[in-house]
């Protein structure tokens, strides 16, 4: 799950090194925190939270299939 979320951040930032990812168990589910530098935070956002919440629902579909819960928040 770490390396899938990984491949698809690197592949829309423009700064893929600064791009760091963790996790942490809450509530019987895997939240994802995603820092990345201050330029890149609107392009994985996107317009009207359009490119993250994508990013969300395909982090869930491949979660689903292996019977987990996850969540992704993106900090500073």
């Amino acid at each position: 799950m770490d390396e899938f979320l990984r491949y698809l951040v690197q592949q829309l930032v423009e700064y893929p090194g600064e791009a760091v990812l963790t996790h942490r168990e809450e509530r019987g589910k895997r939240l994802f925190l995603l820092s990345l530098h201050k330029s890149d935070m609107g392009r994985l956002i996107g317009k009207g939270g359009s490119t993250i919440k994508a990013i969300r629902e395909l982090l869930n579909a491949a979660a689903e299939k292996q019977g987990l819960k996850v969540g992704l928040e993106i900090v500073e």
